[in-house]
């Protein structure tokens, strides 16, 4: 038990950095400054779990541990070294966001199932704690949340958190289904944007959908 604990902190740890490199990438390309680009990168990381804590009536993790904001400052330097890499690579954005968004998953849904919750409430709690990170960075940065437009983005968080539920329920090794949970919402994620996979897009003034 004690070994799953430390890897989901590692989980966290990692996602925290993707996520934080996702952010900071973005406000690197609208040409924010270096304490703005590490703001969006830190709320980019812990939006998600921030709500998601709140939901399920705990602290939230960022403020019992300083290692989020080291993880950030992590991030952040990587991104001024290694910058004209990743400029040169343009779906570094799309990688690491999708490295977050399955990590993050995990967290979530093991996270609610720890304390708990009904699998269905973990799935949505996962979902949030993938996607809404993402949502709050991308309104700071005046762009339109990847969870509201047709690419397949929280759709991929709510399968990862029923592979999770499913898999703890059949009693599978702990950390095979955190890594199996997190590859799921990875690879749908991917294949969706390789694939142009998308939900019917709602439309108005009288269209079909």
């Amino acid at each position: 038990m004690q070994v799953a604990v430390e890897f989901v902190d590692i989980i966290e740890f990692l996602g925290t950095f993707a996520f934080a490199i996702s952010g900071i990438r973005l406000a690197s390309a609208k040409k924010f400054d270096l304490f703005g680009a590490f703001v969006i990168g830190f709320v980019t990381a812990i939006g998600g779990g921030t709500l998601r804590d709140l939901f399920i009536n705990v602290t939230p993790f960022w403020m019992e541990n300083p290692i989020y904001l080291w993880a950030t400052l992590l991030a952040l330097l990587f991104v001024i070294i290694f910058h004209n890499q990743l400029i040169r690579l343009n779906n570094t954005f799309f990688l690491f966001d999708s490295i977050g968004l399955g990590l993050f998953v995990v967290v979530g849904v093991e996270k609610s199932l720890a304390l708990g919750f009904a699998p269905w409430v973990a799935v949505i709690m996962g979902t949030i704690t993938g996607s809404v990170g993402g949502m709050i960075r991308d309104v700071l940065i005046n762009e339109i949340p990847l969870i509201f437009r047709k690419e397949i983005y929280a759709l991929a968080c709510v399968i990862g958190g029923i592979v999770f539920t499913l898999m703890q329920r059949a009693g599978l090794h702990q950390i095979a289904t955190e890594i199996t949970t997190a590859a799921t919402v990875i690879l749908i994620r991917m294949m969706a944007v390789r694939y142009q996979w998308h939900l019917p897009i709602l439309k108005g003034d009288g269209q079909k959908i």
